[in-house]
């Protein structure tokens, strides 16, 4: 796929038209499978990058997060949410300073730096992170598996399991912020079509609005994501299953290579063979089970990463001074034009 090609197509007019994007992205590159290496015919193309800061947000009253463009799959975050999220090691965007050098489709003198930099950001709040993404995956997987022989209530305990996990990083997040407390448990439910459900007690005084909706926003997307694959079609959906099988897997292999080596290493080359084998459903029986292999094969990496977390030399918290130099250096060229 000529994808250098395809950015120079009219549905992708938006990145040279638009204001934000143009000669401001740092860095543009594939994103999902065809960043991983594990795409099919089927494979969806998305295009995931960084744009600097226009000097309005910076010393003006205007803001912004991230570009999205539903047509193309294309979202590029700008520069200070993204460094926001590489302190917290989030696994979508970690992938962006990860790719091989022709994975990449756009790359500024700037961009490079940001990747240069990259183990700035990593800590060991990549065990928290990368394992929070695989066990949401592992229970996506465990609640489709269990939509038929588990009873309503139990299939609650999955999402509630879910949610809570990311509720931990929440908190994480914002320790020492004594703005309130929040407790979700599962309570006979009041819908007839239930019988339980997560109900949630929530107390905020003072919090800032965008990171209540951004707690919630998260939360609301575990939900929604366990519903939208807990109503499937056997044939079409055991597809999708093998793919969350596969990230599953994925997302431990990028962790140990963090933990392991302090690297990002988003194409998973010399991974490819069993990652596709999972894909292709080798490893799922008739019954729309996965087989005793590929359990054997998970607790081999859940061990793999709980000995790197034990063993690794990445320090406890990001370089925070050597992001905040990075971080200035940039922002300072957006207002002054000058790289000092």
């Amino acid at each position: 796929m000529d994808f250098k090609a395809l950015l120079q197509t009219a549905e992708y007019d938006f990145i040279r038209n638009n204001e934000r994007l143009g000669e401001r992205i740092m860095l543009l590159g594939v994103g999902g499978s065809y960043a991983y290496g594990t795409e099919n015919e089927g494979s969806d193309i998305d295009f995931r990058g960084v744009t600097l800061q226009m000097p309005s947000d910076l010393i003006g009253l205007t803001g912004f997060e991230q570009y999205e463009d539903d047509k193309t799959d294309t979202v590029i975050y700008g520069f200070n949410k993204l460094i926001r999220l590489l302190l917290e090691c989030n696994p979508n965007t970690c992938e962006i300073l990860g790719l091989d050098e022709d994975q990449y489709l756009i790359k500024s003198e700037l961009g490079q730096e940001l990747i240069d930099n990259s183990r700035l950001f990593l800590s060991k709040r990549a065990i928290k992170s990368f394992g929070g993404y695989a066990d949401a995956q592992l229970r996506r997987l465990q609640n489709a598996i269990a939509r038929d022989t588990l009873p309503q209530s139990e299939r609650e305990k999955h999402i509630l399991k879910s949610v809570m996990n990311a509720l931990d990083d929440f908190n994480r997040r914002y320790t020492g912020k004594n703005a309130g407390s929040i407790r979700l448990y599962i309570d006979q439910s009041e819908n007839p079509d239930l019988d339980t459900e997560i109900f949630v007690d929530a107390d905020y005084t003072h919090f800032p609005l965008r990171d209540y909706t951004d707690l919630w926003g998260t939360m609301r997307t575990v939900v929604r994501d366990y519903d939208k694959i807990g109503k499937r079609n056997k044939k079409k959906d055991d597809n999708h299953l093998n793919k969350h099988a596969m990230h599953l897997i994925r997302l431990f292999m990028m962790a140990v290579d963090i933990l392991e080596k302090g690297e990002i290493i988003t194409h998973r080359r010399e991974d490819l063979p069993i990652l596709l084998a999972i894909r292709r459903g080798d490893y799922m029986l008739a019954d729309g089970t996965f087989s005793p292999a590929f359990y054997e094969m998970l607790a081999e990496y859940e061990r793999r990463l709980d000995e790197a977390a034990e063993k690794t030399a990445l320090p406890d918290q990001p370089d925070m001074d050597g992001v905040e130099k990075f971080v200035e250096r940039v922002n300072r060229y957006v207002v002054t034009g000058e790289l000092k």
